[in-house]
């Protein structure tokens, strides 16, 4: 659901019986063909109701840091399209777009934007 909205580098749920860990690794190989270290950072809860894809959702977010050099390379079938930009200019698209973007990634975007800043105080 939400297609065609820009959001985060990938999204999943773990495979029944499958380690967080495991899953973050295998989802972004699979999503952006690239892997790297992953740190979790926070996790967070929304509730909201998409009604362009009359589904409810309620869900329970983790949310992974990594850096890499590596060039990503999409699977055409998982991802329509990235951007590397700036993150002011980021959050100046958000504020001006904001129903180009999922509801999750913009639900995030501030405590992921004060933890990176946290944890890369030079930037």
């Amino acid at each position: 659901h939400s297609g065609g909205l820009w959001t985060n580098a990938c999204c999943s749920h773990p495979r029944p019986g499958e380690l967080l860990d495991i899953a973050t690794h295998r989802r972004l190989q699979e999503e952006m063909g690239m892997d790297c270290p992953l740190k979790p950072i926070f996790t967070f809860i929304y509730k909201v109701n998409i009604q362009k894809d009359n589904l409810f959702e309620h869900e329970l977010d983790h949310v992974f840091f990594g850096t890499t050099n590596a060039e990503p390379k999409p699977n055409p079938e998982e991802v329509e399209d990235y951007s590397w930009i700036a993150l002011d200019t980021l959050c100046d698209d958000v504020k001006k777009r904001p129903e180009a973007y999922t509801y999750w990634f913009k639900a995030a975007l501030d405590r992921v934007i004060t933890e990176y800043r946290t944890r890369n105080p030079k930037i």
